[in-house]
């Protein structure tokens, strides 16, 4: 029988004043409960394990967002300047123009880049499933474009196509083998954090803001991480999943304004609050993932 449920609920702590802990133990919680299971004789012991796990991950998310409350609360709830706001967080968001990534594209050795690497590859938590977590019961038009995002992650129904395969690509090219004790709580708490959102309910408009920030974000950042490989030699093929996404998230982006977030606003000004919070939420958890990279690089 895997790793249950129970397993993963006594393998550490549940202290948020360890962050350590917390974080590795809910990462074995989320890689066993989002892993395709069958029957068996202790699932009410696991539901039970479950719900403490989820009560712990509740008051993680919780924490994150009061930290964050005062910015997302000037977002504007009407479609055109709620895209404009979020927009801005390209610029001004938690995180944006973190030097560590011209580091990496000018600087940066190959065991430096392998390190850095392993931690992202760490804190990965599918894009493709969290989009198709987060889509279930959303308004047509959101849902149709968090449908077209899906196909793209699943390379259009090609498996040399799925970006998935894309990213383990380039960990067999390095020789990667990332493991949760091997990796620093914050690359884990930010695959923690888009977990929590695209499992629950209640954070379902989070998730979409969450999402829509990586959408907005990342082609820069993966644009320097390319650089960085190219400039070490590692073969075109197997970056390949970072100069793809320094493309096709633009695109993305664009659609993801265009299609969700406006469409979800102009339905329900309500909707502007948590999906404000959902996209500053990711941002404020990979700014201290970078700070974390620059620390442990002495930059």
């Amino acid at each position: 029988m895997p790793l249950d449920f129970v397993q993963a609920a006594t393998a550490g702590t549940l202290d948020l004043g360890d962050p350590g802990g917390f974080h590795r133990t809910l990462a074995r919680f989320n890689q066993t409960r989002l892993a395709p299971q069958r029957p068996h004789d202790g699932w009410e012991d696991d539901l039970r394990a479950e719900t403490r796990l989820r009560l712990a991950e509740g008051a993680f998310v919780e924490a994150e967002r009061a930290a964050i409350a005062e910015r997302a609360a000037t977002a504007p709830t009407d479609p055109d300047g709620f895209v404009a706001w979020f927009e801005d967080l390209r610029e001004t968001g938690p995180g944006q123009n973190d030097p560590f990534f011209p580091w990496l594209a000018e600087h940066a050795n190959r065991e430096e880049m392998r390190w850095f690497l392993t931690q992202e590859m760490a804190g990965e938590a599918g894009f493709d499933d969290l989009v198709a977590l987060t889509q279930v019961k959303f308004p047509t038009q959101a849902k149709l474009e968090l449908a077209r995002n899906y196909w793209d992650e699943m390379g259009r129904g090609t498996e040399a196509g799925m970006h998935g395969p894309m990213l383990e690509r380039i960990g067999r090219e390095l020789g990667l083998k990332p493991t949760i004790d091997q990796t620093v709580w914050e690359a884990l708490a930010l695959a923690n954090m888009m977990v929590a959102l695209a499992t629950s309910r209640r954070y379902a408009y989070h998730a979409a803001g969450a999402l829509g920030a990586i959408e907005l974000t990342a082609p820069t950042r993966v644009g320097l991480v390319d650089r960085g490989l190219a400039r070490l030699r590692v073969p075109r093929k197997a970056r390949h999943y970072f100069g793809i996404h320094a493309v096709l998230d633009k695109k993305h982006s664009e659609a993801w304004d265009r299609e969700v977030l406006r469409s979800l606003v102009a339905a329900d000004p309500a909707t502007a609050r948590p999906l404000a919070e959902g996209a500053l939420l990711r941002l404020a958890c990979g700014a201290r993932c970078f700070d974390r990279y620059r620390r442990e690089f002495g930059l």
